[in-house]
């Protein structure tokens, strides 16, 4: 594809997002998406986070397969999650599970920071390519269920695998005040959650949508 069929896929994409965004609006409460993470997923290439033989693919408004039996999310759902963090400027981000660096590239363009932690040591190398031209996103190979305690405590924090339970240091690294998005739950029953951290530092979780994603490498599922 050329450029400009690149840009008019991005643009098609963004339409598709918001009418799924409806669609789905009776378990998500939610009816439009933040015309910020709109823009963003607009203006980050995808086509370049997915292996080269799935490019054409690479708008579509699926998951797809980007080896080490790993995912990356469907674009409504990259979405979803980035819109549920309700990113400001300032923002330092922990995302778990870097996958090829799509989400952390979506990041990049809404918040200071982006911290982000891949277990897989083959997907770590390729992303470190990938987001070369990101510097404000910062990449550590390691257990993510174990988060980033040097840069801790952070404002949001992202998974992008599904633990069966929310690792406690996870919660423990973010800031009172702050947001994360993880999927958990036993694999047939997996839920998006929005867990919310109290000025007390008591966290309260939400259950938004169905999901299902790839198993939390280094997490304890049983």
């Amino acid at each position: 594809m050329r450029d400009d069929e690149y840009t008019e896929a991005r643009r098609l994409m963004v339409a598709e997002i918001a009418a799924e965004t409806i669609f789905s609006s009776g378990e998500t409460g939610k009816v439009a998406l933040g015309p910020r993470v709109l823009d963003a997923l607009g203006r980050v290439p995808r086509h370049e986070f997915v292996p080269v033989e799935l490019r054409p693919y690479a708008y579509v408004n699926s998951p797809l397969p980007i080896g080490c039996d790993k995912t990356i999310s469907q674009p409504f759902i990259c979405a979803l999650m980035t819109d549920l963090l309700e990113l400001r400027a300032a923002d330092r981000v922990l995302e778990i599970g870097t996958g090829l660096g799509y989400q952390a590239a979506v990041l990049s363009g809404l918040a200071h920071t982006v911290y982000s932690v891949e277990f897989v040591e083959a997907l770590a190398a390729q992303a470190k390519r990938r987001l070369a031209a990101y510097k404000n996103v910062i990449l550590r190979t390691g257990n993510g269920c174990y988060g980033w305690p040097e840069h801790a405590p952070f404002d949001k924090v992202i998974v992008t695998a599904a633990p069966d339970l929310i690792p406690p240091m996870l919660i423990q690294q973010l800031k009172a005040g702050g947001r994360m998005v993880i999927p958990a739950g036993l694999p047939e029953t997996q839920k998006l959650l929005l867990v919310e951290k109290g000025a007390d530092g008591r966290a309260k979780t939400k259950e938004i949508l169905r999901v299902r994603f790839s198993l939390l490498e280094g997490a304890d599922n049983g």
